[in-house]
């Protein structure tokens, strides 16, 4: 009986040491395809050089990969480049660590100095590489080679060393601003880009105050604009600039004539050498300063030409390209069952200004008022994309009937001529209804009944008689009939005079209309206020101040000063204090427009001070006149 116990233990003990072999085994082959799905990563080979380099000048060709490989093979044709070093490796690797995952990050990059000897553009084919076995080849590159910059090759030689020289002042030439259309000749209704775009050839410190031109007599669509867009090399006048989009825009001419895109005005802030060196570790350095530049940018002339005559009935005000599909829902139904007839203008224009078509609906159907579904993205010729236009009806009775074709005119940029696409004409077959699914609705039969031709309204009510010896010819309401339509002409033509002469006289007009116009542009800066957007309602308080002092001193807003405006109140004989009080609010909104925080509390007060200080200016003026 002992015997038989022990060797059942035995036995029980090797199965149980199989068991644990067997998991060890599992558990270990779980492990080895796990890590293996961690390791295993796609691999990412990629080529990066700048878009535009300088003739002679060196620049780096720089190939990345997230996984180490060998036998990195360059295009055999590299035209229009020479290689003067290369290549440099280098490797990385970084390893982070979120909610107790960490993940690992490798990357190893080749480089190479490159020149270009002649101007042009090139293409730098892809490049391949060897990694675990496999080849992958990177993407290829489009360089740009510039002329060398010739008013900087002057200066170089003309330059003289000099202990003494310094300047501190910015060039016209070293920076600007451009306003840049894509089109100067267009058609009214088209589309065209404006660009207000950055030259410079100095070291951006910081943005001032920004105001861009208003765009009076155009429908204007705005376009984003990457806030960290990097700045990009480009030849222009004989210099090289480093470039950056400011601001784009898309608009759309309302009327034809000659239209100009006015002036705006822009503060930069630019880092200059200031002539003087200091000596440091790495020698003698020159030493930079801070100088701020106000820039105005160039008005632009556009000739917009009127649409030609012969315009097609069915035109809507569309100007571009575009396709029209048109479908209906079903063209067999049942009577107070909806029916849907929509229409699809696809393509590129002013997709925003276009009328919906005409569709002629039998009389018998009740109808609703169309839904409109717009997907546009703005282009550099206007809105691209399509507008879905969907006209719902329900026929109300039996019978067929037919909806004549749908026509859509537009104005052919291309061709510069009208052109009309029509749908099919539709037939319905509307058979007999449900009388339970019509919806209660004051609807009558339009075909049957017509109101003041074939039946009329009762008149209900109490009637009113008239005496037949009383005329309303000789009354005195007979006579008011004459005289109050004569003497609110004498009053109107009285006030049209005297309106006239102040509408004449534009510096009283613009003094009037300071304090209203103050308090336009601080309402947009309560607005700003209440979203805690701190840079634009610091801005919208300096434009509603300087325009505020432009409009009630008569001066232009490019001429004023605070000294000459301290001086022109003084002479209207305001108070020492209340012009202290305007300089003290401009000082602190130019301060906290740099400034890196700022509460909502003093945003606040600033807010409320502006407020109060113009009120009792207007009030102060006011007493003086």
């Amino acid at each position: 009986m002992l015997r038989i116990d022990l060797l059942k233990l035995l036995e029980y003990n090797m199965i149980n040491k199989k068991t644990i072999h067997l998991y060890i085994k599992v558990f270990i082959l779980l492990f080895l395809l796990q890590s293996n799905k961690s390791f295993a990563q796609e691999v990412i080979f990629k080529a990066s050089a700048p878009q535009a380099v300088v003739k002679g000048e060196q620049f780096r060709l720089t190939y990345t990969l997230n996984k180490e490989g060998k036998e990195l093979r360059l295009p055999s044709d590299m035209k229009g480049f020479e290689i003067r070093f290369g290549p440099s490796v280098s490797s990385s690797y970084s390893t982070q660590i979120i909610n107790g995952k960490s993940t690992s990050q490798s990357s190893f990059s080749h480089t190479y100095i490159l020149v270009a000897p002649e101007e042009g553009t090139y293409t730098i084919a892809p490049a391949s590489i060897t990694v675990d076995g496999s080849n992958y080849r990177s993407n290829s590159l489009e360089i740009k080679v510039l002329p060398p910059d010739k008013e900087a090759e002057k200066s170089q030689s003309e330059q003289k060393p000099s202990a003494s020289s310094s300047s501190q002042e910015i060039k016209a030439s070293d920076a600007f601003i451009r306003t840049v259309v894509s089109k100067s000749s267009i058609y009214e209704q088209e589309g065209f880009m404006v660009t207000f775009k950055l030259y410079t050839t100095l070291n951006v410190v910081n943005f001032g105050r920004i105001e861009f031109p208003e765009f009076e007599g155009f429908l204007v669509e705005e376009l984003d604009v990457p806030s960290n867009q990097q700045l990009k090399l480009e030849h222009y006048d004989g210099r090289n600039y480093y470039t950056a989009v400011l601001r784009k825009t898309l608009l759309f001419p309302q009327r034809s004539g000659k239209m100009t895109i006015p002036s705006g005005r822009l503060e930069m802030v630019f880092s200059v050498p200031s002539g003087k060196k200091v000596s440091s570790f790495f020698g003698m350095q020159e030493v930079n300063v801070d100088v701020k530049k106000p820039m105005i940018t160039n008005p632009v002339t556009l000739n917009v030409k009127s649409l030609p005559a012969g315009r097609p009935s069915s035109y809507k005000g569309a100007v571009g390209s575009f396709t029209f599909t048109p479908s209906i829902s079903e063209q067999k139904i049942r009577a107070n069952e909806p029916l849907t007839v929509t229409l699809k203008i696809s393509g590129t224009g002013n997709q925003k200004l276009i009328q919906n078509p005409d569709v002629e609906f039998p009389t018998n159907f009740e109808l609703y008022d169309p839904t409109i579904e717009n997907d546009f993205t703005a282009g550099e010729s206007g809105l691209n994309g399509t507008r879905t236009i969907k006209y719902l009806a329900i026929p109300r009775y039996e019978g067929d009937y037919t909806i004549p074709p749908i026509e859509f005119s537009y104005f052919d940029l291309k061709s510069s001529t009208y052109k009309t696409l029509k749908s099919p004409s539709y037939t319905i077959n509307v058979l007999k209804g449900d009388p339970s699914k019509v919806a209660s609705s004051t609807y009558v039969n339009q075909q049957q009944v017509k109101v003041e031709q074939d039946i009329r309204y009762l008149k209900t009510g109490q009637p009113k008689f008239l005496k037949t010896d009383k005329f309303f010819v000789g009354s005195w309401m007979y006579w008011l009939w004459y005289i109050i339509p004569f003497v609110l002409l004498c009053v109107f033509f009285i006030f049209y005079r005297k309106q006239m002469k102040l509408n004449a006289n534009i510096a009283l007009m613009r003094t009037k209309r300071a304090n209203k116009m103050a308090k336009r542009r601080l309402k947009q800066a309560e607005q700003y206020l209440k979203e805690h957007n701190k840079a634009q309602f610091y801005n919208e308080v300096l434009r509603a101040i300087w325009g505020y002092f432009s409009d009630k001193l008569s001066i232009p807003v490019a001429n004023l000063t605070r000294s000459n405006i301290g001086s022109e109140l003084a002479e209207y004989g305001v108070e020492e204090g209340l012009i202290k009080k305007f300089m003290s609010i401009l000082d602190t909104c130019e301060f906290a427009h740099y400034a890196p925080g700022e509460s909502s509390d003093s945003m606040d007060e600033v807010y409320k001070e502006t407020i109060d200080s113009i009120g009792k200016m207007e009030n102060s003026l006011k007493s003086k006149n």
